[in-house]
């Protein structure tokens, strides 16, 4: 380790020599008084009776008292604790010795191959970019999946969020567009979802290679603040590459897991409960990650693909709500298209990319609105064609539609494990479209 980062890493665990008491503890908060602190502040509570120690984050001041929600497990601690202020706050070491690493929101190593030496340390808790040094998405971003490159094409710097009921397909698509992109550097954030999922995700989606991959993993036995907190800390890695100059994929599942990380901690504060439960912090917490993606002018950009979890496919959920105002685009899954075996189930018709128009030439405009249009088309009038109602030579542009329908679901069509070359995409479109 180069000795200007630990003397570094060293300054910053200095705690105070003054301390605070535990007053009260129950599963979810620490009741704290005797020091001055403020929101936002992390401090260190340690055990009198086992020498234990957990790290919590303060989420709430009340005169003399300042309550504690903890990284961790509560087990062990009791009233009369020590509480110590952490004077670093938030901060996590970030770097380039990231890359090919599966890490928790702390940056410490889970994949058992050694420790990680990285070169600074970044905090947590940004700003978003500055509207006025935000660049303009003028870049097609390619993630080498045919309906997606074709049909709702992606810019560099742009937010796009993936929506879908469970066991429709997120995790294999997110697999498909990691593998597929050409992004110099990838983070992957995976939050909240079962340990089972990440080793899966590892070697069946990804086939194992995780190279400029950075992965940070928050399950859905971490605490509430480990899964809210790991998708900051993932953030803040692909800023450091983004400020670095670089063009960065990032991609976080799921969004939902993250605001029911919050709902947990506003709740248990005493948060006024809303749609679903939510408290109103779990939706003024979805900007504050999701604005950090972007591009911004002499630096690199940040292209972020959200999971939103839809419970019931119904997309007025207020996560789904939200997420969908704040973002530049939705992909919605489709589970009528998995249940036909169509895959990815990309519902071409339900989905948008807000900066497509301004990144993709006239040519290939035109291609992608008749492409919707003979789509919608053949969907208005399933019915009558299945039951045999309709009569060629009724309606010009149907005929046209029902002569192109299975070259239009061959192209939305595409195996896992394969890749598609960008202008290979859109000339196949366009050339199917003129013909």
């Amino acid at each position: 380790m180069p000795f200007s980062s630990l003397k570094e890493r060293l300054a910053k665990k200095n705690y105070s020599v003054a301390f605070g008491e535990v007053v009260k503890i129950n599963a979810t908060v620490i009741t704290a008084t005797g020091l001055s602190v403020s929101i936002s502040d992390m401090v260190k509570i340690i055990s009198n009776e086992t020498v234990q120690e957990i790290v919590g984050m303060v989420t709430e001041i009340e005169g003399a008292l300042f309550y504690i929600t903890p990284f961790s497990f509560v087990d062990g601690f009791a009233s009369g604790d020590k509480v110590f202020l952490d004077s670093a706050g938030m901060n996590i070491p970030v770097g380039d010795a990231l890359l090919g690493r599966v890490v928790d929101p702390f940056m410490r190593p889970i994949d058992d191959k050694g420790n990680i030496h990285s070169s600074r340390l970044s905090p947590i808790i940004k700003a978003p970019i500055a509207a006025m040094k935000r660049g303009m998405i003028d870049e097609v971003f390619s993630v080498g999946v045919k309906s997606i490159d074709g049909l709702l094409t992606c810019g560099k710097g742009q937010k796009l969020g993936i929506f879908a009921g469970s066991g429709v397909g997120k995790s294999t698509l997110m697999g498909m567009i990691v593998r597929g992109s050409d992004a110099p550097i990838k983070v992957v954030a995976l939050i909240g979802e079962r340990g089972r999922e990440v080793p899966e995700f590892i070697e069946k989606n990804l086939g194992g290679d995780l190279t400029n991959t950075v992965i940070i993993v928050a399950t859905s036995d971490d605490s509430p603040l480990m899964r809210k907190y790991g998708a900051f800390a993932a953030m803040s890695v692909a800023e450091f590459f983004k400020d670095k100059g670089l063009d960065v994929l990032f991609i976080m599942d799921s969004v939902t897991r993250f605001a029911m990380a919050q709902r947990e901690i506003g709740l248990a504060l005493g948060e006024p409960p809303t749609s679903k439960g939510y408290p109103p912090s779990s939706l003024t917490l979805l900007p504050q990650l999701m604005e950090r993606a972007g591009k911004e002018e002499g630096k690199g950009s940040i292209t972020a693909f959200f999971t939103v979890l839809i419970e019931g496919d119904d997309m007025s959920d207020p996560i789904a709500d939200q997420s969908r105002s704040i973002l530049d685009g939705h992909i919605v899954l489709s589970r009528e298209m998995t249940d036909f075996g169509i895959y990815p189930p990309v519902h071409i018709l339900n989905s948008a990319s807000r900066v497509m128009n301004d990144i993709i030439t006239e040519e290939h405009f035109r291609a992608v609105m008749k492409f919707r249009r003979l789509y919608t088309l053949l969907k208005e009038n399933e019915t009558l064609i299945r039951i045999g109602a309709y009569t060629k030579g009724t309606d010009a542009e149907l005929d046209e539609a029902i002569d192109k329908k299975e070259m239009m679901q061959k192209f939305i069509s595409q195996g896992a494990m394969y890749k598609e070359d960008f202008t290979q995409t859109t000339t196949a479109l366009i050339e199917m479209m003129q013909g």
